[in-house]
């Protein structure tokens, strides 16, 4: 069984930074795409970041770039997104997600397998 475990999210000033993890198990890590995806209330789903652990290619949405940086531990099946200068409008649910076509297409698409969410709010 696929699970995807997501924590760090939290209550952040603006311009402070958090750390995001997703701890991946039941699947061939090495071989998958893993994303961060996140929704606001009101919003649309929006692909954040992703990495193909295969390649390591990696993905990330304009929103977030320069601010993001997303990157995986092999040894330990986690991903990790370090986001800093955090705005208001980062404020959502943020989703981890695995695919196993191991590309980053699926970023802009949605994954097979989802957590449950982490919660960042940021305030201003």
């Amino acid at each position: 069984e696929v699970l995807l475990v997501e924590s760090g999210g939290g209550l952040v000033q603006a311009g402070r930074s958090l750390r995001l993890s997703c701890a991946a198990s039941g699947f061939t890590f090495d071989d998958y795409a893993i994303g961060w995806f996140r929704q606001a209330p009101g919003k649309e789903r929006e692909g954040v970041s992703c990495i193909s652990n295969s390649d390591g290619s990696t993905y990330y949405a304009d929103s977030v770039k320069g601010r993001f940086t997303i990157s995986s531990d092999n040894a330990k099946n986690t991903v990790y997104l370090q986001m800093n200068s955090l705005k208001p409008e980062d404020t959502a649910v943020y989703y981890c997600a695995a695919d196993p076509s191991g590309d980053l297409v699926p970023c802009y698409y949605g994954m097979d397998y989802w957590g449950k969410g982490t919660l960042v709010t940021v305030s201003s």
